[in-house]
Order: C-alpha cells, then structure tokens, then sequence
C-alpha cells in the first residue's frame, strides 16, 4: 500500500511548514498533495510557494491564492502582493481547482473549499444537505469516471480537522499547516491505500497533529512588519479566529 500526505493553508508560515514535511519525511512519504491557499496571512508567501513546489506532486488552487493575484484596495492584502514575484503570481493563477484518482477502489477528489467555488466555505456543523453537497460533480471538477459521484472528499479552507461517513461517503478535512483553528498545532492527513487501483482494496484517512515554533513564526511576522498582526499572533497562539481580512 501506499501513504499520501494531503496538507493545506499553509498561508505564509514557514516553520509550521517546516515541521509538517519534517514529519512526513520521517514517515518515509514521498507523494504530497497540497489543497491550496499557501499564501497571505503569513509573512512568507513566497518562500512558501518555493517549497511547495519543490515538495508537492500536486497542488490546487485556495481562495488566498485566487484574490492574492487580482486588484485590491485592501492595504493588508497589498502588503502581501507586494511579498510575491511575477513568476510566483503566475504560478498561483496556474494552479488547477481539484484533483481526482482511484485508491483501493475508491474514487478520491481533493479541492480547497467546494466543488461549487473557492469561496464557498463549508463547516462540520452545517447542515447534512450541504455537507452532501461536497460529493456533487460541477463543471469545476475533473469528473473522470464520467457521473460517478466520489466515495472519499479531502478539502481544506476552513482550518478545522475532522473526518466523517454521511450515508456511506467519506468527507475529510485536513486541517490547516500554518493557521489551525481547532488547536495550535499544524494539521494535516495522510490517505492510505492502493494508489490509483479501481479494486477494492484497504483504505484509511489519519489526521496528524504536528507542534512547531509557534515563537519563531511570531517573530517572523515582526521582524518583516506584516500588516494585522495582532490577531495573527492571537490566531497562532491560541487556534480561536481573530478577524483577519480575507480568510
């Protein structure tokens, strides 16, 4: 069988990255997909995306990696325009909105918030007709076994970790790298199976917690004089949303 890391929002935050893929390596994982939103609220942006490129198989594009790339009259979000390259901005407007593959007979679609928009934000306490809603098929998804609606959805956007089986199907998110709101430590999961086989076969979703320098993060923030930094630091230190501009 094989492992998969599936990490997300990692938002900037070079040593909660740091630690995740640290803890990945020691698990002898070589296959990492990221869900999107590797920039903004963090000081890092750019180095973020140097890493990810180099580290990931397959990344898709977040809501942050959207607006970051478009006209803003926010002065926080120019801050971290102006953190970004050309080619790093091009990168980000590359990035496609889902993934699909067969594992262990399972048809498995990752994206970062919906199949519907980067935008659309769904929490584990909404409704079980949206949360049913994540497995629909739209014209933003891959579709690749034609109307086969997938067994197994992995999403990011909301920096809230769980799993849960609504009417047979799998829905997982995988938490947040650099800006969890459930507990302050870096979040991520790890799928494993038989990787792109159609037969039915052993599956397991894990979620990871992994500590890192919540110290050393802060003080990268400071030293670079990022913008709303005070409820960054809230956010960080104690996993309990603080109203930063475009989550």
């Amino acid at each position: 069988m094989e492992r998969i890391a599936v990490i997300s929002d990692i938002h900037g935050n070079i040593p909660a990255l740091q630690a995740v893929l640290k803890d990945i390596q020691s698990r002898k994982i070589e296959r990492i997909f990221c869900l999107g939103d590797l920039v903004g609220k963090g000081p890092d942006s750019s180095e973020a995306i140097d890493m990810i490129r180099t580290t990931c198989e397959v990344t898709v594009k977040g809501n942050w990696d959207d607006f970051i790339t478009k006209p803003t009259e926010f002065e926080a979000l120019k801050w971290h325009q102006n953190q970004l390259t050309p080619p790093h901005t091009h990168f980000l407007e590359q990035l496609p909105f889902s993934v699909e593959f067969m594992m262990s007979g399972k048809l498995i679609r990752l994206f970062h918030a919906s199949p519907r928009s980067l935008y659309d934000r769904i929490q584990p306490w909404d409704p079980i007709d949206r949360r049913l809603s994540m497995f629909e098929n739209t014209t933003y998804t891959e579709n690749i076994l034609g109307g086969k609606e997938p067994d197994v959805v992995c999403y990011g956007d909301i920096h809230n970790a769980y799993v849960e089986v609504i009417k047979g199907k799998t829905l997982c998110n995988v938490g947040s790298v650099g800006n969890p709101l459930d507990l302050p430590q870096a979040s991520y999961a790890i799928l494993e199976g038989e990787y792109g086989s159609k037969e039915a076969g052993t599956f397991s979703i894990q979620l990871i917690r992994v500590p890192y320098d919540i110290e050393l993060a802060v003080q990268l923030a400071k030293e670079k004089g990022m913008p709303d930094l005070e409820p960054y630091i809230t956010e960080l230190t104690t996993a309990q949303y603080r109203g930063i501009k475009k989550d």
